[in-house]
């Protein structure tokens, strides 16, 4: 836990990403990047200087295998408040729109219901579990996709909604997440999702594993090219 701490701090102490008396809402979905980001927010109430109130909400897409119980007894035992909601995704991006390209339609109902979950709770802030490889992997998605050069934000603040998104895990490589995960016998959600293995991200984790192998410093020089050029607010830090 103290080396995603150490990436968590960095992180939120770089952006500024919490400010006394913020209520945070955790984006749970049960995954190894959101399982850790909500632990690692426990433990980060502990010590850190400015005192924030978390809780966990959980969007149920209504796919085989979401283990809404997994979820509960995860937030009982770290006495965090779980709030969740169904989302209906596979009945409407799958069954009845069909969608051929449905990660973008489930992205934003999802965030959707984040949003409205979060302005009824009363919270200032959502915080979401994307790592350093989906920096890099959404990054290359725009580049080669969209011909653009962008990936997400640190942080961002929506007018509409007056809440600010946070991320921060952005510094920590999935691998550290996977190694925090197994060396602690961690349960996670299994994949649900029927894109899961399918999608462009996927295409773009692959890729980057194929060009490390030639290119061992891929990801720190894509990376380093992100904050010196400070895309999307991204900055480079002494």
């Amino acid at each position: 836990m103290q080396k995603i701490l150490g990436y968590m701090r960095k992180a939120i102490d770089n952006y500024n990403m919490i400010d006394e008396g913020d209520k945070i809402a955790v984006a749970l979905s049960g995954g190894k990047d959101s399982i850790t980001m909500l632990m690692g927010f426990k433990n980060l109430q502990r010590f850190y200087p400015k005192k924030f109130d978390i809780i966990a909400v959980t969007i149920n897409p209504g796919f085989d295998g979401f283990d809404t119980n997994l979820l509960k007894e995860l937030c009982d035992s770290l006495d965090i408040p779980l709030i969740i909601e169904n989302g209906h995704m596979q009945e409407i991006v799958f069954d009845i729109r069909n969608e051929k390209n449905p990660c973008s339609l489930c992205a934003n109902i999802r965030r959707g219901m984040l949003n409205s979950i979060a302005i009824r709770e009363g919270c200032n802030k959502i915080a979401v579990g994307h790592n350093e490889d989906d920096v890099l992997e959404t990054f290359l998605m725009n580049l080669f996709y969209a011909g653009s050069i962008n990936t997400f934000a640190p942080m961002s603040y929506m007018d509409r909604s007056k809440i600010t998104l946070i991320r921060p895990l952005i510094y920590a490589p999935e691998k550290d997440i996977r190694s925090f995960v197994k060396r602690n016998n961690i349960k996670v959600m299994p994949k649900a999702c029927p894109m899961d293995g399918y999608s462009k991200r996927e295409d773009m984790k692959e890729f980057l594993f194929n060009m490390q192998k030639d290119i061992p410093h891929i990801r720190a020089n894509i990376y380093g090219a992100i904050k010196r050029n400070n895309i999307n607010g991204f900055k480079e830090f002494k």
